[in-house]
Order: structure tokens, then sequence, then C-alpha cells
């Protein structure tokens, strides 16, 4: 962390240009100790998933803190973080069959990588793979502990016939893995701490399940943020895995494992314009700067587009980004009313005034910029690059 702004120009803010996205130094630090500490506490090792910020320097930071591997998305994202140094790393996607050569060609260049299924067909076309050019694979079985997303449940025959066609095949079975995606859904501790214990014990039981059955089962992989930061057992799982809790976002706000003060990605953006009689302010910051991700229109409160911010991150209450165009934002009252006295909004926000907005999904957001601004005590300390692509 050091080395990526110890020699950058300390830059204010009011020299950058619009739209720019901004990780805010101290939010993003604190952030990672607090899940590193809440790991070390419940003695499990911990695996961050790299997707959200897709940046070495934020890496570098979560493994400084005591991280041990990372999770990716892509094979993009693999070759792209083993050839920063990276070797570890888990790619927690299903693998289907026209990947393999890629797979293939990183674990010959000397990644140490890991890779998922939960069919019987893809294992076979693993194992077929991995025969024909003397290769053994490392694959995790991925379990579905919440009808959320892709798995075998863990009482399902297919568990033992995926864990015996890859041993059997000579593959590494390394053990089972699960996303609790489903807790985005909820919003109460006591809900959140229900569902960590479900993807626990589900993802445990998965493991004896193989192992009973004669099959090799080391790992036993969990983690979605909302889950990582309310579980308070973890016997049985050997790693957690979670990726926004680096940089939080409104959606995690509205699930309630994080304040506003914990979000760390912002968009820079300024005041271009209005439509005063709208009670509209006009800024550069379009869907292009903050995605098209409404993840919050669903939640208890909908941010629209983003939560707006003064310069310095202090949140303006009940102005949000209320409407986008590709490279226009509409910055008003929340619910689109319009102030009561509708000159205000051009007093208020007039032309050339900066602000931040906050992402629904740091993930999306991220997603696009090729860079991050580094920003602690206002200015800007350091520039870090976002890989890329697919």
């Amino acid at each position: 962390m050091q080395e990526a702004t110890a020699n950058h120009p300390r830059t204010p803010l009011a020299q950058i240009d619009t739209p720019a996205a901004l990780i805010e130094l101290p939010r993003m630090q604190r952030n990672i100790a607090r899940m590193q500490q809440r790991m070390n506490a419940l003695g499990v090792r911990f695996r961050p998933h790299a997707k959200t910020a897709k940046c070495p320097a934020v890496t570098d930071a979560q493994i400084a803190a005591g991280a041990q591997g990372i999770t990716v998305s892509t094979l993009k994202e693999a070759a792209q973080f083993f050839a920063h140094g990276i070797t570890d790393i888990l790619y927690a996607v299903g693998t289907v069959p026209h990947k393999l050569p890629q797979v293939l060609a990183l674990r010959r260049q000397g990644c140490d990588l890991k890779i998922i299924t939960d069919n019987i067909a893809a294992a076979q076309a693993i194992v077929d793979f991995g025969r024909e050019h003397g290769e053994v694979f490392e694959v995790l079985i991925e379990v579905d502990t919440d009808g959320h997303r892709s798995g075998i449940r863990p009482d399902e025959a297919a568990l033992l016939d995926v864990g015996r066609a890859l041993h059997a095949g000579g593959m590494r079975l390394a053990g089972v893995l699960t996303h609790a995606g489903g807790s985005y859904d909820l919003n109460t501790p006591e809900a959140l701490t229900a569902l960590a214990e479900q993807e626990r014990a589900g993802c445990v039981h998965a493991a004896e399940r193989l192992r009973a059955a004669g099959l090799p089962c080391a790992v036993v992989s969990v983690g979605s943020t909302p889950t990582a930061l309310s579980a308070r057992d973890l016997t049985g799982v050997t790693e957690v895995r979670a990726g926004v809790y680096v940089l939080f976002d409104l959606v995690m706000h509205n699930v309630g494992v994080c304040s506003t003060d914990d979000i760390a990605l912002s968009v820079l953006t300024t005041v271009i314009g209005h439509q005063v009689d709208k009670g509209w302010a006009i800024v550069d910051a379009g869907w292009m700067a903050m995605s098209r991700d409404r993840g919050t229109q669903k939640q208890s409160h909908d941010y629209g587009y983003g939560q707006v911010c003064d310069v310095d991150g202090t949140v303006l209450d009940g102005y949000v980004l209320s409407g986008a165009n590709q490279e226009h934002g509409i910055l008003s009252l929340a619910g689109g009313s319009g102030s009561p006295d509708v000159g205000d909004i051009a007093r208020r926000f007039p032309v050339g005034r900066q602000l931040r907005i906050l992402p629904n999904h740091a993930c999306a957001t991220g997603a696009q910029y090729g860079e991050y601004r580094a920003v602690e005590g206002g200015v800007v300390v350091g520039e870090w690059s976002r890989f890329g692509g697919w």
C-alpha cells in the first residue's frame, strides 16, 4: 500500500477531471481490518474475492492484512493477478470444457489455480481433459445452501456422483464450496445470522457426506459479505470468501452490514447545469459512470443511481441521483418530487460544484473505470490501476 502512494503528488480533488472513481483510503483500510479480525477470531482462513475492485493495490492490502489466496470470477482475472505475483487462486465459477485449456496453461505456468463444478457432465470433461494432458486438476464441488444460484443441494445424490467421478478419474477432489447470495435479500441481524448458520451447516453437511463415502474433502469454503459479517460460529468451515466488504455500497447498507460512512468507493462528479422547474441539477456522472445497476430499487430504501454527498464525503440527506442517461445524471430530492422552492436546486448546487455519489453496487460501478484515485484527507494520494476485460 505504501508503495502505491509513497511518491504520488498530493492532488486536490478540484484538479481531478470528472467523473472519476475514488477510494477513500482510511475507510477501505478499516473495512479490511474489520473483516480480517473477524475471520481470525472465528479461526478460519480468509480468501477475499478480487472481482469487486479488480485492483492489485487493493488485493495487496488484503493480503498484507492476513488474507490467504484470492477468489476470482473470470480466468482473465486469474491471469492478471497471477502476473501480478499472486499464485493461490480459486476460480469460483463453474468450469466448462472450452475453458480447460486456459486453466491448464495457467497451472503449467506455476499458478495454483483451483476450479469448481456442480454437475457430472463438467466433472467428466475435467477428468477426460486432465487425463489427456497428464494434469491433476484441483476441483471443489459447488453446493447450494440457499437456492440462490448454482450448486448441488447438500443431500442430493449428485454430490457423491460428482465426487466419485472426479476422485476415480484421478483429479484432486479438494472440497466443497458455497455462496449464500440469498443474504442480499435480507435486512435484519437475526435473518442474516440464521442464513449464515444455514450456509455453514449445509456446506459442512455436504463435506461430511463426501467423507463418509470415503472421498477426500479437505476444504469447506463458504462466503458472502453479509454472512461473513454475521456468522457467530464457523465450526467445520476451513475458509471464508467475501468481496464487496472491502469497499461496501448502498445495497450492503440496506442489508444492514455497513453504514454510509463505511462505503469507500464513490464517484466524483461536477454539476454541469439545471432544470430548475423540475428541481433538477444535472451532473456529468450518468449510468456510464455509475453503472445501470439499480440494486436498491427492490430494497427498503431506493437510492436511484446513487446517494449524493458533498465533495468531502458527507451525505446530503434526501438528495439522490434519481435518473441517468449515458453521460448525464439527474440530481434531485429522493422520490423525484422536486424542491418546495425549485430555485433552491440551482443555489445549493451551482454549476461547477463537485460532489461525490455513493454507488448501489461497488462491483458494477468499479467496472466502469480503468483506474481508481486513492483519497485521504480530501486529496488524491495514489492512482491505482484496475484490471479490465474478461
